[in-house]
Formats: C-alpha cells, structure tokens, sequence
C-alpha cells in the first residue's frame, strides 16, 4: 500500500511539472528557434503551462501581430514598438482534428475569443482576425503530414471562384507559452455567420423550420450521427449491406435542435437521398430538386483533382437554406491536406483514377466509413456527366490553365520561403527524407516538396484532361485574347486585327465566333450579342 501510494505521489509530481514546463502541450523537436522579423501574422497563445484538451475549452489569452500586406513583422515587440495588434484578448481553445491530431505531432487548435475568462462567466464574441471578417469560431490548422504546407489553401483557392462559401485561411507563425511551434493556418470554420455560410437560424413552423442547417459525412464518434437509410455501393452499383453512411449535426449543435427541427432535417436528407437511390440512367432526373447540380459537380471535381482519400466520406460538409431562400442541398470543401498526391494508402497517389469509385479498395481494407452512393448515382445521370465535362472546361480556361495553377502554387511558397517561414517551421519540426504517415513521395526539402506536387498536378491535370474530353490546345469561342476569359477586350482585340491583320495575340480559331470559318465584322456582332446575354446559337 505504502508503495503504491508513493508512486501514485509521485505520478502527480511528475504531472505538475509536466504542466508546468509545457511538456503536455507537445512541444515541438527542436524550441530555440530565433524569430526577429516574418513577412506572416505572429500569433502568441498564452496558456501558462495549463494543458489543453482535445475536448473541453480553457482559458488562453492570444495576441496577433500583422503590420498589413507587404510589411514585416517582429517578435520583439520592445525593440519594435507601434506594431499593428491584430487582436488581443481572451481566447476558449482546445486541439481539434482528427487524424490530423493523433497522427501529427504538430497538433491544430480551435479557438474562441472571449469577452472575459471562462471562469468569470466569458462568452465568446465575434472578432474580426486578419482580415477575415468578424466571427467568434476560428481554427489554427498545423500543417504537418503535408510538408507542402500549402494543400489546404490550395483547395481553397482553386475552388474560391466557383462556390457559393470556401473558407479563408491565413499563414501565421505561432508562439505557445513562449515556445515556437512553427507555421500554422488560421483559417475560418465551416460555420454559421454573416462572413461564413449567411444562414438563417431554424424556426419551429412553416418556411422557418426549413433552413438553416450544416450536417456533415462522417464517422461516428463522439458525435451524436444520423444513420442513412441507404448502403453504400461498389463501383458498379452492388450495395454493401453492412456498411453504413453516418452524418453529424454541425449547426445548430444537436442539444439546440428541437425534435421537430430533427425531423425535419432527417427527413429532407431522406427525400434528396431517395431521389437518387431511385434514378435510372436517362429518366428525368428528379434529384434536381433536393441538391445544387452545378454546386455538387463543382464539389467533385475539387476533390477529383486532388484525388483526396477522405473525398466524400470524411469532412463532407453541406448546408441547406430555408425552402423560400433555395431548397437544396450544398456542399463546402474541407480538409484537404491527404490530397493531391499526398496519401501512401487507399491508392491517394494516383493520379489515374477517379476517387467516388474508391470503395472496392476501402472496403477490401475494412474500412468502415465508405463514400455515400450519390456520387455513384450522379456519375449514371448523362445530364450530370455532360454538365461536369463542361464546368471542368470552364475551370481549365480559368484558374486551373497549366499557367495559373503553376503560379498559384509558387506564390504559396514563396509566401512561405520569402522571409524564412519555412525554414523556422523545418527547423522546429525536423522532418525532411523521414517518411511522415500518410506520406507517399519524402521530399529531401522543400523545393523537392513544391517540384513533386506540380509534377503530380501535371500528370492529375492531362488524366482528367482526357477522362473529360477536353483539349487544352483548343480555345473557348470568343476567347480571342487566350486569357481564359470572355469579355470586352476580345471585342477590342478582335476589332483592331480586322483594322491591322495583325495577328500577334490572336486566337484565330477562337475569333470565328459565328462560326462560318472565317473571321469577319459578323463575329464581331456575334461577340457583342453574346456579351449581352444572347446565346450564341
């Protein structure tokens, strides 16, 4: 007994001191990193030596240096007074994630600022954080198993221009308890708010009971989960019956849901789920009514081009507004940071498959979170695939042509290398030829990380290129500049070779806007009426 009781003294010793020292918070490898002056936000979070939780809030207090676009920011802020403090104040904080915290030794954080401490009764408040707008729910997401560092945002920005909400996200380099731990993401949750998802909240009757709601695909675990009526299914069709499709009530939180308004909810994921359980190839498509075409089709070929391993079946965060606003289901990327080439496991290297038929590979692994049958479904639906072919189109003369997707991965890093961000974070995590799971290419270095994931890009690019029938030597109709774009300056650009000949920056095949094989005044007219509104046939 005396033995015991001395060594349950003495665990206790060694968990205050642990507590004290920061040893629970998992600190990064190396702390004596020297940070005088970064080009990102520096965010310190000070939570003197308490440990967080991954579950329930404490107490921090935070603040955020950022001096604006294009100037420096420094971490003696003695030596450097009059810095820009971005906020400063009282924050609820506590890890979040969930791969993404047990297997990652850089651990992401969610936060809440606070009017006051949580033990004085503090309520969380809207702030706005670098420029974000204002909301009280943010997340530093640690970009860890993605040694890029830039696979998130990259999602985000490449699906920015086309959906109706993709969450910001910010750079930053993070002090805890004095300890540098390296580059972070501070970016907006997928949640309710004026500068988030602008929905209504529920009511009890009527057109209110109807919106607004975020439920999301994903396991169970902690979260109270609606279990789908239907299996998922092979890629050809072939139910799997002891397999399940789980959601998770996002907002309003389930103890603030009436059982009406659960019902009702249920209900419509019911109705939208049936109508594509029942469609048969060429019948009118009756799912039309229960989701966005245009927003789905948008939501797959963002995962599509990432080739993301948890697409569809983890983090699949969708929304719905009230009937009277519009009636359907939406969908919002998130958590991408397995994707694009990432993912030693389920075959998420490849850049030579589609991911909605990765079930037969899942399931063969007895994983038991499969990815719902409405990707399937829709992929059967001719009306669907010949819609998807033409946005993917409209997306390769936009922010996905070889240029602009190249240029939007370098301006990422040279964010991250400019003034030494990466090299900071590289130190403090010393990971560089060591394989980090799920990693399937271990980069010596960056520069070797940033060269796989372009070429990987490439090579995902030509694939879904040739899946989607569209040539990348070709251009759009009245695209006469080859910027990707139609609009006034092809007027311009087309009228001045009708006035000069000169062809110089002319994409002839592109002029021939009436299409009679030659280029005259009347594609011109052509041009001009399609601007207006007019259809080009």
């Amino acid at each position: 007994m005396k033995r015991l009781l001395l060594l349950a003294m003495a665990m206790l010793a060694l968990a205050t001191t642990a507590r004290a020292w920061g040893w629970w918070n998992y600190p990064p490898d190396n702390e004596d990193i020297n940070l005088t002056s970064t080009n990102l936000p520096i965010v310190w979070i000070d939570v003197d030596g308490q440990y967080i939780d991954r579950y329930e809030r404490i107490t921090a207090q935070m603040k955020i240096i950022y001096n604006g676009e294009g100037q420096l920011n420094y971490a003696d802020t003695i030596a450097h007074p009059g810095q820009t403090i971005d906020y400063e104040g009282y924050v609820a904080i506590r890890y979040r994630g969930s791969s993404s915290f047990s297997m990652s030794d850089k651990k992401p954080y969610s936060f809440r600022p606070l009017d006051k401490p949580l033990e004085e009764g503090g309520t969380k408040k809207k702030v706005n954080i670098l420029g974000m707008g204002k909301d009280n729910d943010w997340a530093l997401l640690a970009p860890y198993a993605d040694k890029s560092m830039m696979r998130d945002l990259l999602a985000f920005e490449v699906s920015r221009p086309w959906m109706e909400y993709t969450p910001q996200g910010r750079y930053c380099e993070v002090f805890l308890d004095g300890t540098y731990y390296g580059v972070y993401i501070l970016t907006e949750t997928v949640s309710k708010g004026k500068h988030r998802i602008n929905l209504s909240d529920p009511g009890l009757t009527g057109d209110s009971i109807t919106g607004g709601y975020i439920m999301e695909v994903n396991r169970i675990d902690d979260e109270v989960t609606y279990t789908s009526k239907y299996h998922p299914v092979s890629k050809t069709g072939v139910r799997y019956m002891n397999q399940y499709i789980n959601f998770q009530y996002k907002s309003p939180d389930y103890e603030d849901l009436t059982q009406e308004q659960v019902s009702y909810i249920t209900g419509r994921i019911d109705q939208m789920e049936q109508s594509l359980w029942n469609y048969k190839p060429n019948n009118t498509p009756d799912y039309e009514q229960y989701l966005d075409v245009t927003n789905f089709i948008d939501y797959q070929l963002a995962m599509e081009l990432g080739h993301n391993v948890d697409a569809y079946r983890l983090s699949g965060k969708f929304f719905k507004r009230r009937d009277s606003e519009d009636q359907r289901f939406k969908m919002v990327v998130w958590d991408m940071n397995l994707a694009y080439g990432n993912s030693d496991y389920y075959e998420g290297w490849r850049t030579n498959t589609w991911m909605y038929q990765n079930n037969n590979t899942m399931n063969a692994e007895g994983d038991p979170q499969l990815i719902p049958f409405w990707w399937y479904k829709l992929n059967t639906s001719p009306e669907y695939t010949a819609a998807l072919k033409t946005r993917w189109a409209q997306y390769r003369r936009a922010n996905l042509r070889d240029d602009r997707i190249m240029a939007t991965v370098d301006s990422l890093a040279t964010v991250l290398t400019s003034h030494g961000a990466e090299a900071r974070n590289s130190q403090a995590w010393p990971r560089w030829g060591e394989h980090v799971w799920p990693n399937y290419y271990v980069a010596e270095d960056f520069q070797d990380e940033v060269g796989y994931l372009k070429e990987w890009l490439t090579e995902r690019i030509a694939w879904m290129d040739g899946q989607l029938g569209y040539d990348p030597s070709a251009r759009e109709r009245g695209d006469v500049d080859g910027d990707g774009q139609v609009n006034i300056n092809d007027v311009t650009v087309l009228i001045n070779y009708l006035l000069t000949s000169d062809a110089t920056g002319v994409y002839l095949d592109a002029a021939d806007c009436d299409l009679n094989g030659d280029v005259t005044i009347s594609d011109v007219t052509a041009l001009i009426n399609f601007l207006l509104g007019e259809s080009w046939d």
